[in-house]
C-alpha cells in the first residue's frame, strides 16, 4: 500500500528526471494551468461519487485527486513540508 508520502517520493523523483513516457512528465509539461484543471476535474468526480457511488468509487476518485493535488504541489513549487506546515 503506498502512502501519500510514498507518492511524493515517487511523483518528485519522475518530475525530476523527466522520466521517458511518464504520464506525470506530460501533464507537468501543461504547467500549473493544466494541472490544477485537472484536480478541479477529480473534486468534482470526487464528490459525485461520494454523493452518488459509494464509498469504494469515492476512494478511487479521491486517489486520483489526491494524486493530481501533487501533481499541483509540484508544478506549483510547493514542497510537502510547506503544506504539512499548515495541517
Amino acid at each position: 500500500m503506498k502512502t501519500f508520502d510514498d507518492l511524493w517520493g515517487e511523483l518528485t523523483a519522475k518530475a525530476t528526471e523527466g522520466t521517458p513516457g511518464s504520464g506525470t512528465v506530460a501533464l507537468l509539461a501543461k504547467g500549473v494551468h493544466g494541472v490544477g484543471k485537472k484536480v478541479v476535474e477529480e473534486a468534482a468526480e470526487a464528490w459525485m461519487a461520494a454523493e452518488h457511488e459509494g464509498p469504494e468509487r469515492a476512494a478511487e476518485e479521491i486517489a486520483q485527486l489526491l494524486y493530481h493535488a501533487q501533481v499541483l504541489m509540484i508544478a506549483s513549487k510547493v514542497d510537502i513540508k510547506d503544506v504539512y506546515r499548515h495541517l
